[in-house]
Formats: structure tokens, C-alpha cells, sequence
């Protein structure tokens, strides 16, 4: 029985966690991606989404301008979500769906401290990486049904991004990388 219950746990733990982590990639574009929650809450008639009102953390440093970050990031879920056919509201407009954010760089915001207040760890490696030209950056997107405390549904992707060359791609990037964090959440066109 006990073996049964841990095979089960095992299984359940494995097909949360979906990585990426190849050593032929170029170092930027490795990730390691973990989801976690329920999204059988969205129907065909969940159609309006807002941003959350309170849930937004950018944790940077000093070469990272936060602002403009939190905005490329806002700008990249809305595009997205309104890709999906989803129609973006205000929370007061009763959406159906809210969603959130937090975004932090790893020398701002350890796994470790990750886990504590996400609950979530992606563990990417950085071995076999060039840590004084990249920085591990985290990714968190949270989903919450209206009214609910608690989020509904939970997504963290880790990688490494290159500092120094990041200001003409980041937005397109930012909405590749949403775009790949939200495959899940199914389209309504």
C-alpha cells in the first residue's frame, strides 16, 4: 500500500514538471518550467481576464530598470491573453479570471526563497553556464478565479538572460517566453 502511494506521488510530481535544460542550446535559451493548480475553472464563456490588482513583484537589481520591466511585463500578459481571444478588463469589471505576476533575477531572490513564498522551485542548473555574462531570472505567472484568495493556478519558469544585451529584444521575448508559460490556458477564438 505504502508503495504504492509513493509510486503515485512520484508520478504525480513528474507530470507537473516539464524542463528544458539541453547542452546544445545556447546558455540563454535553456529554461526549466513547473505548473502546478487547476485551470478546469476556465470555460468557453471565460472570456474576460484583468491584470491582478496586487499581485505584481519585480525583484532586480541595479542593471535592471524595475518600472519599465513591470510594464514590458503587463504589456506581455495582455498580448497574450488578448491572442488567446480573451478580452482584458479592469478587476472592478467583474473579470473572470485574474491574473498575476512576479519576475526576479537570482542574484535578487534565491531557489530556496523562491520556494518559501511561491511554493514552487524550477531548479534550473547552472552549471555548464557562464554566470559573469548571464543571470538566472525567474519568472512566476499566478492565475486566480474572482473572488479567491488563493490562486487558482500557478506557473514558474526559469532561464538565463544576458543583461548587457537585453533592451531591443526584451519585449519580444517576454511575450515568447508568457506565450510558452500560458500554452495551457485554452484559447477562446
Amino acid at each position: 500500500m505504502v508503495n504504492k502511494i509513493l509510486m503515485m506521488v512520484v508520478a504525480l510530481l513528474l507530470t507537473a514538471c516539464v524542463t528544458h535544460d539541453d547542452e546544445l542550446m545556447p546558455q540563454s535559451d535553456r529554461t526549466t518550467t513547473v505548473a502546478t493548480g487547476d485551470l478546469s475553472f476556465i470555460s468557453a464563456n471565460t472570456k474576460r481576464f484583468a491584470l491582478h490588482p496586487s499581485v505584481a513583484t519585480v525583484k532586480v537589481d541595479e542593471r535592471v530598470d524595475s518600472d519599465k520591466l513591470n510594464v514590458a511585463m503587463q504589456s506581455a500578459l495582455i498580448k497574450v491573453m488578448q491572442d488567446k481571444g480573451y478580452q482584458q478588463v479592469t478587476a472592478q469589471d467583474s473579470p473572470d479570471l485574474l491574473l498575476g505576476f512576479g519576475v526576479a533575477l537570482g542574484s535578487e531572490m534565491s531557489d530556496k526563497e523562491i520556494l518559501k513564498r511561491a511554493g514552487l522551485v524550477a531548479g534550473l542548473s547552472e552549471q555548464g553556464v557562464d554566470m559573469s555574462q548571464y543571470e538566472k531570472g525567474s519568472v512566476m505567472l499566478v492565475m486566480f478565479q474572482p473572488y479567491q484568495a488563493m490562486p487558482a493556478w500557478r506557473v514558474l519558469t526559469q532561464g538565463f538572460t544576458d543583461l548587457a544585451h537585453q533592451d531591443g529584444k526584451r519585449q519580444p521575448r517576454l511575450e515568447s517566453l508568457v506565450n510558452a508559460m500560458l500554452k495551457s490556458v485554452p484559447n477562446q477564438d
